[in-house]
Formats: structure tokens, sequence, C-alpha cells
């Protein structure tokens, strides 16, 4: 079982590190391309919608296929994209190489999601998740501040021609090493999968992951720009502090795997609070490094537990179509990523980015209120397959 989920999570941190590189390259990125910080932020936007707009869709299309087969060929349309994007003259040209793996990224991550619970069991669940997220954890411990190293030493391009060999070298271990896998459960129709959209509680955990990760992302966005703008770092400094907070996310993505199968949206919100306290305190401690350095792993520690923890809580809503309702929590998190690369943006050119932790703060407070009204509602034990989805 180990060896098929330790695939998955490489292949992972490959298409996760592609979804999240702009985060250290946006400084020298927008430079080139000769546009604003925050008009380059916008190809966050463009990735995450159309992750939002196409998953459920793809998703549910692409569940009946043969697994192994499937991984691969978006491994290497991700390889494709990538070597597109090194080559971009314009902002048109990288919104395109951008568009191509945000069509994969659900579809990759609801059915391997799906795979491995089927592989651990339901009830294990969470911990085979966090063996997944394991390779988005990397992603931010190894894979963006990486970028942004070898952005700082070669140009930003280089990130990207790093990315599509990364690509090809993933899909090569999945032929090599992943045994075939289809599930063996019938599969729903796709009316059937769909009938899920209905239930109100269903939609409230996706809302809540919609607007957790605005408020993630309204800040972790422009994170580089705030250690350029605010901590005064170079760029190669800037990539050890992002793997300096991504490696604390280490340690958040153990303990939401831990805990998640216990009382999924109770844990969310645990989780919750303490980010938003260190998303207001980021600035005001950036005077002391060590005050610094402690909010820091703070919102990273927290930060990273909230992605298993949300993938879980809304898999576990809808066990009667797990990786249907998967996708709908990468879509609501896609759309509250582009929704935050927006206010974050807008929040940078009205006020400053000094004000990026207050605004992401506040956000993030909505959606502890929305969880204690869906706890409110309903929110004990998560539902075994066969009965109705509960909050």
């Amino acid at each position: 079982m180990l060896l098929p989920l330790l695939l998955l999570s490489a292949a992972g941190f490959t298409v996760l590190t592609t979804e999240f590189i702009l985060v250290g390259l946006l400084p020298p990125l927008a430079r080139d391309l000769g546009v604003s910080v925050s008009q380059a932020g916008l190809l966050v936007t463009l990735f995450a919608f159309a992750v939002a707009a196409s998953g459920p869709f793809l998703t549910a299309y692409f569940s009946r296929f043969e697994r192994k087969r499937l991984f691969i060929v978006v491994l290497l349309l991700f390889a494709a994209s990538n070597a597109i994007a090194a080559m971009a003259p314009n902002l048109g040209v990288m919104a395109l190489a951008r568009l191509i793996p945000a069509l994969g990224v659900p579809v990759f991550w609801a059915l391997a999601s799906e795979t491995a619970v089927d592989l651990a069991g339901q009830e294990r669940a969470g911990r085979a998740i966090s063996v997944i997220s394991f390779g988005v954890i990397c992603a931010t411990v190894i894979g963006v501040p990486t970028g942004t190293l070898i952005a700082d030493a070669f140009g930003w391009r280089a990130a990207f021609v790093a990315l599509a060999i990364a690509s090809l070298v993933k899909a090569a271990m999945l032929f090599a090493f992943l045994p075939d896998h289809r599930n063996d459960q019938p599969q729903p129709r796709l009316r059937e999968q769909f009938r899920v959209l209905r239930d109100p509680r269903v939609g409230g955990h996706v809302l809540l992951s919609v607007i957790l990760f605005t408020g993630m992302f309204t800040a972790y966005t422009y994170l580089a720009d705030l250690f350029e703008r605010l901590a005064g770092f170079d760029g190669q400094v800037v990539g050890w502090a992002l793997m300096a907070f991504g490696a604390v996310g280490l340690i958040g993505n153990s303990l939401g795997g831990r805990y998640v199968d216990r009382h999924p949206l109770a844990v969310s919100l645990i989780f919750s609070v303490p980010m938003a306290l260190g998303l207001v305190l980021v600035v005001p401690s950036i005077q002391s490094l060590p005050l610094f350095a402690a909010t820091l792993a703070l919102w990273g520690v927290t930060q990273a537990a909230l992605f298993p923890v949300s993938h879980v809580r809304v898999m576990k809503s809808a066990p009667q179509a797990p990786a249907f309702a998967a996708s709908l929590n990468i879509s609501g998190a896609n759309l509250g990523i582009g929704v935050g690369a927006i206010v974050g943006g807008r929040v940078i050119d009205a006020i400053g980015v000094g004000a990026l932790g207050y605004a992401a703060a506040a956000i993030v407070a909505v959606s502890v209120l929305l969880g204690l009204l869906l706890l409110a509602a309903g929110g004990g034990r998560p539902p075994q397959a066969g009965e109705g989805a509960v909050a």
C-alpha cells in the first residue's frame, strides 16, 4: 500500500509545485514581462478559476478511466505547459501556459485522493490523504523555494524548465512502478454524482473551503513580495525564507492528517483560529526576527494542516461520491485561491502590502463563523457510506 501512496505523493509534489510556483516568482516575472506584481498575480487567479470551473465536470467524466494511464497523461500535459511557460514572451502566452495544467490539477488530485482512500480504507482516510498531501507540503517546502532560488540564480524561466523536466521524470516513475488501478466499486453515474450538489450541508462545507482558502491566499500569494518590500530580503533570502515557511508545514500536515478523522469540522476550526492570529501578527512582528520567525511558523503550521483537513472534511460529507466531493473541495479551494489573489492585489494597490495580514485574517474569521454555524446545524461524526451527508 505504501509504495503507490508515495508515488502519488511524489507526482502530487510536481503537480502542486506547478500551481504554486508563481508565489516565489511573481516579482521577477512581473519585472521581465513589464507588468505590475498585482497584474502578474492574476495568473494565480486564472489558474485557480480554471480549476474551480472545470474540476467537478472533468473529474466526474474521467473517474471511469484506469488511474495509472490517466495520471501519466496529466503529467505529460504538465511537462508541455511548463515548457511553454519557460518560453512565454508576454503575459498572454503565460496565461495560456497556466491554463493547460489548471485543467489537470482537479482530475489528478481528486482521483489520487480517492485511490489513496481505496488503498487505506475509510477508517484511515485522514492518514492516507496526509501521505498524498505530503507532496503538497513538499511543494511549499522544496518546490516553491527551490524555484525561487533557481530564478534568482538563472532567471525565472529556468524554474519552469526544471518543472517540465520533473514532470517527465514523475511520469516515467509512475509508468515503471505504479501498479494498474481501477476502482473495483461500481462508479456512480454522472447524474448520481451531481445529486450531491443538492445537499445544502455539502454546499456549506464547500463554501467553507472557498472562504478559508480566500483568506489563506489573500496573504500567501504575495508572501515573496512581503519578504522583499517589508522585511528587506533579497532574492536568495526570500527563497530560504519560503523554504522555512514550508518546512514547518510538515508538522501541520502530520497533525491535520492525524486528527481529522475524529471530527473534521471541529479540527478545521481548531486550526483556523490560530492561523488568523498568525496573519494578524505577521507585519507587527517583522521588526523582531525571532518574533517574526515564530509568527511565520504559526501561520505555516496551521495553513498546512488545513489542506488535508479541508479535503477530508468535504470528502466525508458525501461518502456516496467521494471523488466527486474531492473535486468539489478542489474547485472550492481554488475559487478561494483565485479570489484571494485578487483581493490581495487590490489590498496592495489600495493600502499597501503591510495590510495583507489583516485583510486575510478578517476573511479567515468569516470562515470560522460559518464553521460554527455548520457545527451548530449538526456537525457530529462523519457520515458512513449509505447515510445522508451531515455537516
